[in-house]
């Protein structure tokens, strides 16, 4: 008995997998992804899942996107949900990582796979690495049902919140530092972390997200802590602090009573190393221990791109800034190592 095909929606949003040759370079061209796409037979074979491309309007560089956009790809996706058994997000390569992390945590009682890709070299040219990304993500999507958002880049299936951008030229453009990848497309498809399960019928709850005032500031030798300072004043509601190793500041009484104050006023403090690999542990020395008095707090090993994502779903919910702290150093959608 043959079973019906699935049906897989493709939110095409932008980036350079539908980009088209012009006098000044790739530029986004309305409909040549679908295009393209169509002249593919290897696309349409009786293996592969239907799948139906919405282009996005205006089609955008993935440097141009912001929080409002990923809520206007998680409201789509919400929209389309029961008419699909999943779903493929094509993307710009630069911020894909932030928008799989931010999606990750907006959608509650996920049933269904979303994937997010994209390529280095437009779908149209010669060596693009667009159609091996997408056939395969059309693929696993159809007959590897894991339910959580997930990146696919070069063979490679991460847990979309533990991914980050690690090469800016090659095709291995993606890396998971943290945690090992959910699936890997190689000769077989053989899974790794991720768990396939039926589809389910819960539904789908969407969480708002909207643009919150939150600092990055990378630690090096000398920084000034009159930085800090104007660092942490108002609106800014949370500082992320990427620090050395295992979470390790300077010592200097100026930058932990700047530090202090910030936190006293009700800024979150969270520290993330800026080490590609590994766990901050403010208990292991006493630089970090000091932070850890003042009030930082430990964000473990999620990626830049996960901590900043997860501070915007929270700090969307109005919650206390002892709750606030409390959630971001729960895991809760698999971005923290146990």
């Amino acid at each position: 008995m043959s079973h019906p095909r699935k049906r897989i929606y493709v939110a095409y949003t932008g980036g350079t997998i539908g980009m088209q040759k012009s006098a000044q370079g790739y530029i986004p061209a309305p409909g040549f992804l679908t295009e393209c796409v169509n002249k593919m037979p290897e696309f349409f074979r009786s293996e592969m899942p239907h799948f139906d491309i919405h282009e996005y309007q205006p089609l955008m560089d993935s440097s141009d996107m912001s929080p409002e956009d990923w809520q206007h790809i998680a409201d789509d996706i919400q929209r389309h949900y029961d008419a699909y058994d999943g779903f493929v997000i094509l993307h710009g390569t630069d911020t894909m990582a932030y928008t799989a992390s931010a999606l990750s945590f907006m959608f509650e009682n996920l049933g269904k796979p979303v994937i997010i890709t994209g390529s280095q070299i437009p779908l149209s040219e010669l060596r693009s690495d667009g159609q091996t990304n997408l056939l395969n993500a059309l693929y696993i999507a159809a007959n590897y049902p894991i339910h959580e958002v997930g990146l696919f880049f070069n063979n490679k299936l991460y847990r979309g919140n533990r991914a980050t951008k690690a090469d800016a030229n090659g095709f291995n453009a993606f890396d998971s530092p943290n945690f090992r990848p959910l699936l890997e497309a190689g000769i077989q498809i053989s899974l790794k972390a991720g768990t396939v399960k039926p589809l389910a019928e819960a539904p789908l709850k969407v969480a708002r997200v909207s643009p919150q005032a939150i600092g990055v500031i990378t630690l090096y030798p000398g920084i000034a802590p009159v930085l800090f300072d104007q660092l942490l004043r108002q609106p800014v509601r949370a500082l992320i602090m990427q620090s050395y190793g295992v979470g390790n500041a300077p010592q200097t009484p100026e930058l932990l009573d700047s530090l202090a104050r910030g936190v006293a006023a009700g800024v979150t403090v969270l520290n993330c190393t800026q080490c590609f690999k590994g766990k901050v542990n403010m208990g292991g020395y006493a630089t970090g221990n000091a932070l850890a008095e003042v009030g930082v707090i430990s964000g473990y090993d999620m990626t830049i791109e996960a901590a900043l994502t997860k501070l915007h779903y929270l700090l969307a919910q109005n919650l206390s800034q002892a709750e606030l702290e409390r959630q971001l150093q729960l895991d809760l959608r698999g971005e923290l190592s146990p």
